[in-house]
């Protein structure tokens, strides 16, 4: 169901609305424009990772005294995932422009010729920076999997020396395996710390409420969502027309590997708020190449839906 939306204030052009999502869906017709999209499409491929000094408080933080190996397992496959996908759409596009070129070399248009040549390269370094980023994070993987068998092996010889009966040798050696213990623990962390820095960004964009004979005209509501320390507070009304007045359109997220999108809608009524409901969403569901439009339940009967779009750049 479409929303009417309105926004208070204009967009901050931090997430470049108007730039190309996706390398697919090209025509014949369409081989002129390519240029321009797939230069707006550069700028947020998943292969720029994004410089420590433009989120010191979110990268630099990001240091844990515990790892948490299941949800990084999950994390990894997702971004594999999208990054495989991202691969295949560039190698697509560069078949399809390799094909025209070749049709375009019987022709005199050597300018048009010359442009369509730099594309082809564009896309080809494209590529070869993607295949170096799966690389980079199945490397990390393959490094973190190895220290986290050591950490359980480790574990489990430290279980059973405890269990004997206790002497020089044993207690020595229960020494020795906790320090493994602990030098395993460490190295997780900073693989974790590492293969944060590889999930690039989400993009939110605020769809609005559904919420049919609930929404009122007149109501007033606040969205709240949260990744980890990152915040997004909105305030919107429910106009006459039934459109909806919103003061922001989109946020941007950075993801890390922990932590889930947490989605609390409340209702203003006067000095007094409710709170229509809380809900969480798992952030390794939009490692995806296509934006992503989600309608989160915020009841439990659903007679309340909240409408976003995620784009991850």
């Amino acid at each position: 169901m479409s929303v009417k939306l309105r926004f208070s204030s204009p967009s901050d052009g931090l997430g470049g609305v108007g730039r190309s999502r996706s390398f697919a869906g090209f025509s014949t017709l369409q081989v002129r424009k390519t240029s321009q999209s797939l230069r707006r499409s550069s700028v947020r491929s998943k292969v720029s990772v994004k410089s420590d000094k433009l989120y010191p408080s979110l990268r630099k933080g990001s240091i844990r005294l515990d790892p948490h190996p299941h949800q990084v397992k999950k994390i990894f496959e997702a971004l594999r995932k999208g990054l495989t996908e991202y691969l295949e759409e560039h190698q697509t596009q560069l078949d399809f422009l390799a094909g025209q070129q070749k049709d375009i070399k019987r022709n005199s248009r050597l300018a048009y010729f010359y442009d369509l040549d730099k594309e082809i390269r564009l896309i080809e370094r494209h590529i070869r920076k993607l295949e170096f980023h799966i690389s980079k994070i199945e490397e990390l993987y393959e490094t973190y999997c190895i220290q986290w068998r050591l950490r359980v092996g480790a574990c489990n010889m430290k279980h059973a020396f405890s269990l004997s009966p206790s002497t020089k040798a044993s207690r020595e050696s229960l020494i020795e395996l906790y320090k493994n213990f602990q030098e395993c623990t460490e190295d997780m962390c900073t693989i974790e710390g590492d293969l944060e820095v590889h999930l690039g960004e989400f993009l939110i964009k605020m769809k609005g409420l559904v919420g049919y004979a609930r929404l009122c005209p007149g109501d007033h509501y606040e969205v709240l969502i949260r990744l980890g320390r990152q915040r997004w507070r909105l305030k919107g009304k429910i106009e006459t027309d039934d459109s909806q007045m919103w003061d922001e359109e989109e946020r941007m997220f950075i993801p890390n590997l922990c932590e889930n999108f947490e989605i609390k809608v409340i209702e203003l009524r006067g000095l007094t708020t409710i709170v229509v409901g809380v809900v969480t969403c798992d952030s390794a569901d939009f490692f995806t190449t296509r934006p992503r439009i989600i309608i989160v339940d915020i009841t439990e009967l659903g007679t309340i839906k909240l409408q976003l779009e995620v784009i991850w750049k």
